[in-house]
This record gives structure tokens, C-alpha cells and sequence, in this order.
């Protein structure tokens, strides 16, 4: 039988997480953004993946890129079976290498692919010995492997970047859209419109997003999930667990208790 999903993580490697989906018909995402660089690879099958205000198919053989904050999906075609693997790595983890963000939201290398596959084998196997500099170094080699060196212009207006802001800065607070139009100095009709054109989201689609990512890093923590959700602005358990479970296709209880080795 197909596992469906699991997650990985170890705490000598404090700063990646993994995921492994083996039936990604039944792990469905509503558009979501993560904290980390994200990057995976198509294993089986072949599914659409939307980055930003970008849609494309994906197969196996496929590496797929989100940069932190872009709003993406990946979710099947047609109920056609596919299979994935992620990594999720902290951004000041990245920063430390030098670490530049990349342009590209995929690549057909497959140099890259196999790349990639044995990096995961490495980490996941504990009796490996420098699995962070074997991470360093597919992440040192990895724009060469894009064929690209240059990182992600910031556009539009600033204004928006300026409302995106406020709402991680104040994510696990009640809240209200005249809020964050008095805090970015727009209005109720344009904020709405132009936000969802540049993010992918509603302001508070947006907002909703920011608080799963924070109850996230807290379930990482191995913290109570009704503590959780109280903490991250949600207005109960069940409602984090709607949220999570529409944003990550994982309940929190099955996230947070995250493998630290797979067979």
C-alpha cells in the first residue's frame, strides 16, 4: 500500500524539513506561501503547479521552485496519480551560504533531478555524516544547474509591499481591513483588487496564510495545538485545523509529529 504522505525532519538539521507524498490525489492544496525556499521533485505522474500568476504541467522528472512568500499550488490533473518529494529550508540558514534567491519556479535538468534524489537520500539517512555540507553544496551549485545567477526584482507598488508587510507584522492580532488600508494608505476597493493581483491572494487570504505559517513553526516545536491556535490568531482548534489542512493537506496533529528517519 502507497503511503500517502509523511514528513521528515531531525534535529541535528534544525533549519530543512522534508515532505514525501506517494498518492497526491489525496493531498490537495488551496494556494498557499511558505516562510522557507521551497524545491521539489516529480517523482510519478504529473500534476499542475501554479507559481504566482504563472500555471504550468508538471511530470515526473520535474524540479519545481517557490521562493519565500510566492502563492503556489501543486494538485493533480484529472485525479491522475503522481508522486513528489519536498525540502523546506530556512531562509537565514541560506543567507549564511550566500545564497541568492533564483528566478526560475522549475527546471527539466536532469542533472538537477538527480541532484536532488540524492540529496534526499542523504539527509534522511542519519548515519551519513556531513548531510549539512552536502546540502551546502547542492545549494552552491545549484544556480549553475538553473543556468542562471540572478535573484527576484521586487515590483509594483510599494504601497502593497507595505500592506503584505503590516500583515506579518501584525498576523496573530484581530485583524480588520480598515486596519491595514489606515496602514498603507489605500483604499478598500483598490487594496482588495490590486492585492490579490500581486500576491496571489485577498488580504485576508493573506493574513490566513501568515497565521498557518506561524502555527507551523510552533508545531515544529512539538507545542500543544490548542495553545497553537490560540497563539496564532485563530479563533479555535478547529478552526486552525480547517486552515491548516486546506493550506498544508496535513491535519496539525499529523505534521507535528513528524518523522526524524524514513525506511
Amino acid at each position: 500500500m502507497i503511503e500517502v504522505s509523511r514528513f521528515w525532519r531531525d534535529p541535528a538539521l534544525p533549519f530543512v524539513e522534508a515532505r514525501r507524498v506517494g498518492d497526491g490525489r489525496q493531498v490537495c492544496y488551496a494556494a498557499h506561501s511558505h516562510e522557507s525556499f521551497s524545491l521539489g521533485v516529480i517523482t510519478g505522474g504529473r500534476s499542475t503547479y501554479l507559481n504566482g500568476d504563472r500555471q504550468f504541467e508538471v511530470a515526473a522528472g520535474t524540479t519545481v521552485l517557490m521562493n519565500p512568500g510566492v502563492v503556489h499550488a501543486c494538485n493533480p490533473i484529472a485525479g491522475e496519480a503522481w508522486s513528489y518529494l519536498m525540502l523546506f529550508v530556512d531562509m537565514p540558514w541560506l543567507q549564511a551560504q550566500g545564497f541568492a534567491l533564483p528566478a526560475q519556479a522549475w527546471s527539466r535538468s536532469p542533472e538537477l533531478y538527480r541532484r536532488l534524489l540524492q540529496l534526499f537520500a542523504d539527509l534522511f539517512d542519519a548515519s551519513v555524516p556531513d548531510r549539512e555540507q552536502r546540502l551546502a553544496t547542492l545549494f552552491a551549485a545549484l544556480p549553475g544547474l538553473l543556468g542562471g545567477h540572478g535573484g527576484v526584482p521586487e515590483e509594483g507598488n510599494p504601497r502593497l509591499a507595505a500592506a503584505a508587510a503590516f500583515i506579518r507584522a501584525h498576523r496573530s492580532d484581530p485583524l480588520s481591513l480598515e486596519d491595514i488600508c489606515a496602514a498603507c494608505g489605500l483604499s478598500r476597493s483598490y487594496l482588495i483588487r490590486a492585492f490579490r493581483q500581486r500576491f496571489g491572494l485577498t488580504p485576508h487570504g493573506y493574513l490566513l496564510d501568515q497565521r498557518v505559517q506561524l502555527a507551523r513553526a510552533q508545531l515544529r516545536q512539538g507545542r500543544a495545538i490548542a495553545e497553537v491556535a490560540q497563539e496564532a490568531g485563530f479563533a479555535d482548534q478547529a478552526h486552525l485545523q480547517r486552515a491548516f489542512k486546506q493550506h498544508l493537506a496535513a491535519t496539525p496533529g499529523h505534521y507535528r509529529n513528524a518523522a526524524t528517519c524514513w525506511p
